[in-house]
């Protein structure tokens, strides 16, 4: 009755030690909740800047197209003008010539009238002449008819001047010959004057319309080359605009990197500390082999009922024991020696299992008190007391909560078992921030 007593305030005991435990673990949990809940807000704000350094790339691509037209535009700008460069050196070299060779036509036509000129006065000495000599002749006529009654004596006198007087006659249709061919002359200069002088109109008029046309050009050039120098500020001042936004970019994107590395080294260190029972397990199959059946999900210990207990009984079997502190020291021993696993340790947990047969009131009671007699075997050994292992102690019924099944069906052999499993700190936490980070 007295062990039955002991038993009972021992199982309230461990009760009142689980429920604080558990209350230790939801608050646990709630640090870690908020810690989650910190890492999501913390995500999703690197989410919105990868947002916005998505739309300022889009704007920068925008604006770099705007650049490139403008610096297309540019381009077009200056082919145009050195076109009209080209055409006004064209024109400027075809209006000197012109020029040149109206200077030559006007020296050309002063050649001209200055030999007209001296014909025009060849002409008059010619008529001067030409009337002295008639003056002359009408002169000697009078004499001659004065002195009619001196004919015959100066009639050889008379034969003479009549020869010189038909010199003179050929010299007067000769020079009227000369004149009238020196009129023809005139007048076909005259004709050539006024046709250059139409030419030289024509050439004026030509002229003034190309100056005209330069000058609009040389207009049109000035408002080209405005137009491009304010292009030329106005692409400046993107350029600048755009470094601008380029340098906040780099140094959000710097921020993001910074922030990507830092969440990385965390995800990394929380990785390493779930990945702290995967080491338990690798070490406990490492160090065990085949020798003992450890649970390759749990790592947990699993010792067949059959062996420990007779059938509906929780005595433990005196020949079972030996067996069960071997497999226990070898077991636990892997875990508490491990200089790297002892320290994340929080629970040794001894776990009766049974079959589905029966109530489950009676199931669990049997796997509770199976459970409860491993343990109070377990913590007579000096093993136990060597290496401080009572505290971490602790027994539960599972009934048939979790039996094993074979192909779909209860393997109720298997069911029936002790299972020795451990509980590392903050183990449960882990496992929610596990999934968290899997589930990204």
């Amino acid at each position: 009755m007295f062990r039955k007593d002991t038993a009972q305030e021992e199982s309230n005991f461990w009760i009142s030690y689980a429920d604080l435990m558990a209350g230790l673990l939801f608050v646990f949990i709630l640090l870690i909740g908020a810690i989650i809940s910190k890492s999501i807000i913390l995500k999703s704000d690197l989410h919105n800047k990868e947002d916005t350094l998505s739309t300022l790339s889009t704007e920068l691509k925008e604006k770099e197209i705007r650049l490139n037209e403008v610096r297309d535009t540019l381009a077009k700008s200056k082919v145009l003008i050195d076109e009209k460069n080209s055409y006004i050196t064209e024109n400027k070299a075809l209006l000197s010539k012109k020029d040149m060779e109206i200077s030559q036509s006007k020296d050309l036509l002063s050649k001209k009238e200055s030999e007209i000129f001296k014909k025009e006065l060849e002409i008059s000495k010619n008529k001067n002449l030409l009337s002295q000599k008639e003056s002359q002749l009408e002169k000697k006529e009078r004499m001659i008819l004065a002195k009619d009654t001196s004919l015959s004596h100066n009639e050889r006198m008379l034969k003479l001047k009549i020869g010189e007087i038909d010199k003179l006659n050929k010299m007067l249709l000769e020079s009227k010959n000369r004149e009238s061919e020196l009129n023809n002359k005139i007048v076909i200069v005259q004709r050539v004057l006024s046709k250059n002088k139409e030419d030289l109109q024509h050439s004026k008029k030509a002229l003034d319309k190309e100056k005209k046309i330069l000058s609009d050009y040389e207009g049109k050039v000035i408002i080209l080359s405005n137009q491009l120098t304010n292009a030329k500020k106005t692409a400046q001042l993107k350029d600048e605009k755009l470094l601008e936004i380029l340098n906040a970019v780099d140094e959000k994107k710097t921020k993001y990197d910074t922030l990507l590395v830092n969440l990385q080294a965390q995800k990394a260190k929380i990785k390493s500390l779930t990945g702290i029972k995967l080491k338990v397990v690798a070490a406990l199959k490492s160090a065990l082999g085949d020798n003992i059946d450890i649970d390759k999900k749990t790592g947990s210990l699993r010792l067949a009922s059959n062996i420990l207990f007779d059938s509906g009984t929780s005595a433990l079997k005196s020949e079972a024991k030996m067996s069960l502190k071997r497999a226990f020291e070898d077991y636990i021993g892997t875990l508490v020696e491990n200089k790297e696993i002892k320290p994340h340790l929080d629970k040794i947990i001894i776990e009766g299992h049974t079959d589905s047969d029966g109530t489950y009131i009676y199931n669990l009671n049997l796997s509770q008190k199976r459970a409860l007699s491993v343990m109070e075997y377990l913590l007579t050994l000096d093993f136990t007391k060597r290496h401080n292992i009572r505290p971490m102690m602790t027994a539960s019924g599972r009934a048939y909560l979790d039996i094993i099944t074979k192909d779909g069906k209860e393997d109720k052999e298997a069911s029936r078992r002790i299972e020795i499993k451990f509980r590392l700190k903050n183990e449960q936490a882990m496992n929610e921030i596990e999934k968290v980070l899997d589930a990204d």
